[in-house]
């Protein structure tokens, strides 16, 4: 997957959030047509809260840096040389990997209205914007949390699993596909729970599947988005 998503303001990302359970959907929120990785992106997240009446868990929206992996600075942090805006589906069951832990205990959720990628033959490079029509797209992320020994503040940063490319994607990016989530909510529930770890239970959803219809666009490049031709529906697979 090319690293770039398009996440825009709208009742449809807005009612996602609700039906999550977030109580303020507004707040992070990071928008724009081009993000790239590197950038902050906003993550819905569950994690592991004290009150009153003992450890509870809570659902919010995160900010996180679109980059799993990071540096320590005198500063802060910074991407590592590592690239880590996707996490390979065939790392997760690799205890070396940095995918392993997070896919067990950290998973996270990044809700996107599109994204982009990219097809290289040879020299020659094509840009494809995919959209939905209404219901965003709910791409299943893996999270992590940083603490610099100047800074009072975690850091989160995150990566989007990928999958095999899709057949009906193959065709705009041949290496990988995005790995997306049904909106089931049994299913939700058991992706954001820190607490579930029975990680065999996804591995139907590591076949790449389309939940919903998607269209795409060609353009001239992502930066300035004039269109080649003109944009078609790729259907589901329901």
């Amino acid at each position: 997957m090319c690293g770039r998503l398009n996440i825009t303001d709208d009742p449809w990302v807005t009612q996602i959030l609700l039906d999550f359970g977030i109580e303020n959907p507004y707040e992070p929120r990071h928008l724009g047509r081009f993000i790239r990785a590197t950038q902050e992106i906003s993550i819905v997240l569950e994690e592991k809260v004290k009150a009153t009446t003992g450890p509870m868990t809570q659902r919010r929206v995160q900010s996180a840096a679109w980059w799993l992996l990071q540096e320590a600075t005198a500063n802060g942090f910074q991407p590592s040389r590592y690239t880590s805006f996707n996490s390979r589906y065939d790392k997760l069951f690799v205890p070396s990997s940095a995918a392993y832990h997070p896919f067990r205990s950290s998973r996270c959720i990044i809700i996107a209205n599109g994204f982009g990628e990219t097809q290289e033959t040879g020299k020659v490079k094509r840009y494809f914007d995919f959209r939905t029509a209404h219901e965003p797209i709910l791409f299943a992320g893996l999270y992590r949390i940083w603490q610099h020994t100047h800074q009072h503040a975690p850091f989160y940063s995150c990566s989007i699993i990928t999958l095999p490319p899709h057949p009906k994607l193959q065709c705009y990016h041949d290496k990988a596909s995005p790995m997306m989530l049904p909106n089931d909510r049994d299913l939700i529930d058991a992706w954001l729970d820190p607490d579930f770890h029975h990680v065999e239970a996804f591995r139907p959803l590591l076949m790449p599947s389309l939940y919903q219809p998607l269209w795409v666009q060609e353009v001239d490049k992502p930066s300035t988005y004039q269109p080649i031709g003109a944009e078609h529906c790729i259907p589901s697979d329901n």
